[in-house]
Order: C-alpha cells, then sequence, then structure tokens
C-alpha cells in the first residue's frame, strides 16, 4: 500500500463528512436564512428614508424606529379594514342564507315538480354525515391553524428584529465588511451596496407611488357606482396590483367586481372596463415616467423573475425578485464594457437589400426574367475588391 493511500481515505472520508454536515446544517437554517434575506432586503428599501433624516440630525435607531412604526401603522390598518370588508360581507350572506336558499328550493320546485321544503333541506343538512366529519376535522384543525398563525407571527417578529439592526446598525455593517478587504475592493462593495440600495428603495418607492395613484383611481369609481368598502377595495386593489407585476391588476380587480356584482351585474362589467383601461394607462403612460430613473426593467423580464422568484422561495421570491434583478441589471451596466452599435438597418429591424433585388425577393422568379443578376453580382464583387 502506498504511504499516501491511508491519508488520501481519511481526508476524503473528512471532506464527505463535512459535506454531509453542512447540507445538514443548511437545511435545518434554510428558514433562517430566507428571513435574513428578507431583512436584508427589507433593511435596503427603508436606507434612503433613514439616512435621511440621520442627516438632519435624528439618532439613526430613532429615525429606524419611527420608518418601522409607520409601516407597521400602515399594515394594521390595511388588516383592520379589510378584515371588517370581510367579516360584513360574511355576516351579510350568513343573514341572507335562507332567503338565498328559499329561492333555490323554488325554481328547483318549479322546474323539477318536486315538493321541498327549507326545513326538510336544513335538517337532512345539519343532520347529514358529511357536516358532522368535516365539523370534526375543523376542530381537530384549529390546533394545527393556531400553531401556523403563531409561527408566522414570530417569522414576522424575527424579520422585523434583523431589519431594525441592518438599518440602525448600517455603517457600522459596512466598516465592518469592509475592514476585511484590501482598499481596492472596499470602493467596489461600497459601490455595489450604493446600487442596491438605490434600485431598492426606488422599486418599493415608485411602486408605492403607482399604488396610491392606483387606488385613489379606483376608489373614485368604487364610491361614483356606490360599491360597498370602497377605501379597503381601493387599497387592496392599489397594492395587489403594484407588487404583482403584468397580471396582478386583474387579480387585484377580481374581489371590487365580485362586491359589485352582488350590488348589479352591470357594476361588475364597468369596473372590469375601468380595470382594463387603467392597466393601459398605467403600462403606457404612468409607469415610464415614474420607473425611468429608479428601476428601469422590461415587463417580460420583470414577469420572468416574479415566477422564478416564486418557483424558488415561494411568495417571499416573488416580492424580493424585481428588486434583486434590478440591482443585478444595473450592477452589470455598471460594470460590463459596452460598444458603439454599429449602423446596420437590420439593427432598426429592417432587412438590408441589394440593389435591383424586389421587395418580395422569397419570391421565385422565373427562368429568364432577369439577366442583370450575374452582372451585378459581379459589379458588387468588383466593388468589394476595389475597397479591399
Amino acid at each position: 500500500m502506498p504511504s499516501w493511500l491511508p491519508r488520501a481515505m481519511v481526508l476524503a472520508l473528512a471532506l464527505y463528512a463535512c459535506f454531509r454536515l453542512g447540507s445538514w446544517a443548511f437545511d435545518q437554517l434554510i428558514g433562517l436564512l430566507i428571513n435574513v434575506l428578507i431583512s436584508f432586503f427589507l433593511a435596503l428599501a427603508i436606507e434612503p428614508a433613514v439616512s435621511l433624516m440621520a442627516a438632519r440630525g435624528m439618532r439613526r435607531g430613532l429615525a429606524t424606529f419611527l420608518v418601522f412604526l409607520g409601516i407597521l401603522v400602515a399594515g394594521a390598518g390595511f388588516v383592520v379594514l379589510l378584515g371588517s370588508m370581510l367579516a360584513g360581507q360574511i355576516v351579510e350572506m350568513v343573514e341572507e342564507f335562507p332567503k338565498y336558499l328559499d329561492s333555490v328550493i323554488n325554481w328547483v320546485n318549479q322546474n323539477f315538480h318536486t315538493d321541498l321544503s327549507r326545513v326538510e333541506v336544513q335538517d337532512s343538512l345539519l343532520h347529514s354525515d358529511w357536516l358532522q366529519k368535516y365539523v370534526q376535522n375543523s376542530a381537530t384543525g384549529v390546533l394545527d391553524v393556531s400553531t401556523t398563525v403563531l409561527g408566522g407571527l414570530f417569522r414576522l417578529l424575527t424579520i422585523f428584529l434583523f431589519s431594525f439592526y441592518f438599518a440602525a446598525d448600517g455603517p457600522r455593517l459596512r466598516r465592518g465588511l469592509c475592514s476585511v478587504l484590501p482598499p481596492a475592493r472596499q470602493a467596489e462593495v461600497l459601490r455595489a451596496w450604493e446600487i442596491a440600495v438605490d434600485k431598492t428603495g426606488g422599486y418599493l418607492y415608485s411602486r408605492g407611488l403607482m399604488a396610491l395613484v392606483s387606488g385613489i383611481a379606483h376608489y373614485v369609481l368604487l364610491v361614483f357606482l356606490g360599491v360597498p368598502y370602497a377605501p379597503a377595495l381601493a387599497i387592496w386593489v392599489g397594492l395587489v396590483s403594484q407588487f404583482i407585476p403584468t397580471i396582478g391588476t386583474y387579480l387585484a380587480g377580481a374581489l371590487p367586481m365580485l362586491i359589485a356584482f352582488t350590488i348589479a351585474p352591470w357594476y361588475a362589467l364597468w369596473v372590469l372596463g375601468f380595470v382594463v383601461v387603467y392597466q393601459q394607462f398605467e403600462n403606457y403612460v404612468l409607469q415610464p415616467k415614474l420607473t425611468a430613473r429608479t428601476v428601469d426593467i422590461h415587463p417580460a423580464v420583470a414577469f420572468g423573475s416574479v415566477i422564478a422568484g416564486t418557483a424558488l422561495m415561494g411568495a417571499v421570491g416573488a416580492l424580493i425578485a424585481i428588486p434583486a434583478v434590478a440591482t443585478l441589471q444595473a450592477f452589470l451596466g455598471a460594470y460590463v464594457k459596452r460598444y458603439d452599435v454599429t449602423d446596420d438597418p437590420r439593427v432598426h429591424g429592417r432587412r438590408r437589400r441589394r440593389r435591383g433585388e424586389p421587395v418580395f425577393s422569397g419570391l421565385r422568379r422565373a427562368p429568364g426574367a432577369s439577366g442583370n443578376d450575374a452582372e451585378e453580382d459581379a459589379e458588387q464583387l468588383g466593388a468589394s475588391g476595389a475597397r479591399a
């Protein structure tokens, strides 16, 4: 046996053990790593506001606390408005359920010549095995729902805690990172950090402004039509339509359409038409002006990045996909060398035609239709040789 073979075997086993240990640790810590990533992007988003308040003499910790307090108040207000709307609709549906059941039973009796009554239908539903099993399963699932809610609250608290430290101690974090790098690399790291802050903050602020405009426009429409819960629905449309690109407007408009349909079917069509028209106005007029200086991403790239982020990390990936791609695009634009594009018609989407070539050059020519082709080719070849 060679003398180096035992050492090689021990080294291979040690490397394999380290690999398995690292894989196990990564699987156990994937949730924490995702929370830290979300916290980092949230800290980047609020960095401009915190830095502006700190530049005016306010302590950075207090400025971060005030920004987070505003976010929490806005989020709690939205949840309360949306919850009151849903609770009111559920109560109204429960109160009107006997009337709906009577209308359905009358329609069945008239069309199928049956003799059903609401009391019999209610008794059969209340004493059915399906309903009893559903109630039992729901009772056993209460603990699971409570555990999920508590886990979500703990995760939200973790994200806010890390985000607070990232934003409040941002300068210290950058100094600690740059202290282990040579001076040439420090400038590059700080430049990349600045690009990430500009793109992430610009994306969220531009989307917030467009959400405000969208919410106001839909609020005016809903108030004009007399749709209930117009403020909550307008906030819902504004947020969902802006933070889910391309199809977010249509997804957000489904809830106002449903509520408007309960008042009059024609109101739902009015809401649908307004959603379609506003989407075109936003895509071609509003969005180019607001995102020209912040995040300029092609709609196809934005939609693809959201799909990729959703496939990788779910809803969290969908939220941070666009600012991550915008940061990467700006980073590559700052470091990738670009050249002047040649003045060729094909660059502008036009095909370069030779002299005397017809527009429909793909059509087959009849034999002997043109006897000057060889002469033209010879002239062009001679001209090319002369230039050479």
